[in-house]
């Protein structure tokens, strides 16, 4: 069996008809394409698995290393949840345009609507930039029923009731399932959700897909998804420090830590039992795992740390996201 070692993906770029060009240059990588709106940098949706790009697993798929590596890869306490399902799904998302405002189900509506084992999708935002006036929608502003918000959606009038966030690099939302939400033209964001890619699309300004079509609503699944309640904030405040792990957010799903480094840094992984993601989100420099050698990263890639690993050194001027379950 071969050793565990940090793994790099082959992100997947899709076109999307509110995709941007900011995607390629983030990323360093050559591309003529102005309508990348999506890149899945770790994927275990079917149909989109990613693939290992670096070292003697180049090659193989995330659930054919799930399958063989199990719990030295995802974490006895994850694969014991999980099985061989990836957990997690990484992206950025560019937004050249206004994305559609949609909702997403929990594990019990999953469960009941598509089958035992199916998953819904709670997710988090962080800001990666923002051109001048982009903004997001995310919460409602006061309480409506499940009548008003088919009449909103009727009457073309549903942003009446949703709350904007005008955006800073840095910003973070938590989108637990449930909740109305939306990225506005502009935003240029990180993306952790559950492996699911269930969503109801409520409205989307009446556009046509890619395809010249008008794109499909999903009133009636929305109307039973949405969470109704009203809450006093939908942003996630946090107290940026250098050199310093800072905990963004903390779910059932996953943990996500900021990391903004100018120095060495260390952390002891043995009492993690889980995988951990490492995003780059600014700058570049190395990780090593247990000692051994550097492995490279740079703004715009993910590299995905086994479970086995007992130690991790980051060097580098770089800003990084890091989430485990």
């Amino acid at each position: 069996m071969i050793p565990l070692y940090p793994l790099h993906f082959r992100p997947w770029l899709r076109s999307m008809v509110w995709g941007g060009d900011r995607i390629a240059p983030f990323k360093g990588v050559s591309s003529d394409r102005a309508d990348i709106g999506e890149s899945w940098e770790i994927s275990a949706v079917e149909g989109h698995l990613s693939v290992v790009e670096n070292g003697p697993l180049a090659g193989r798929d995330i659930r054919e290393l799930a399958a063989e590596y199990q719990g030295k890869l995802l974490g006895d306490k994850v694969f014991a949840a999980t099985g061989e399902e990836f957990p997690l799904l990484i992206k950025f998302i560019d937004a050249r345009q206004d994305l559609s405002i949609q909702v997403h189900p929990d594990d019990a509506m999953a469960e009941r609507l598509y089958g035992p084992g199916r998953k819904g999708k709670t997710e988090m935002w962080y800001v990666v930039s923002a051109t001048p006036g982009a903004y997001l929608l995310s919460g409602l502003t006061r309480a409506i029923t499940p009548e008003d918000y088919v009449r909103l959606v009727e009457e073309h009038r549903i942003t009446d009731v949703l709350a904007r966030h005008e955006l800073t690099p840095g910003d973070v939302f938590f989108l637990p399932a449930g909740r109305i939400h939306a990225i506005g033209a502009g935003s240029f964001v990180a993306e952790i959700q559950q492996t699911s890619d269930y969503t109801y699309r409520i409205y989307d300004y009446d556009r046509p897909g890619l395809d010249g079509k008008p794109r499909e609503l999903h009133t009636e699944l929305a109307k039973e998804a949405i969470d109704y309640q009203v809450y006093p904030s939908y942003k996630t405040d946090y107290e940026p420090r250098r050199n310093a792990a800072v905990e963004l957010v903390r779910c059932p799903y996953f943990t996500t830590t900021l990391l903004d480094l100018d120095a060495p840094m260390e952390q002891d992984l043995s009492g993690l039992d889980s995988f951990l993601v490492v995003i780059c989100v600014g700058g570049a420099g190395s990780l090593s795992m247990d000692g051994g050698t550097p492995e490279p990263i740079r703004q715009g890639e993910t590299l995905l740390l086994p479970a086995c690993a007992r130690s991790v050194r980051f060097e580098g001027t770089m800003k990084l996201l890091t989430s485990c379950l």
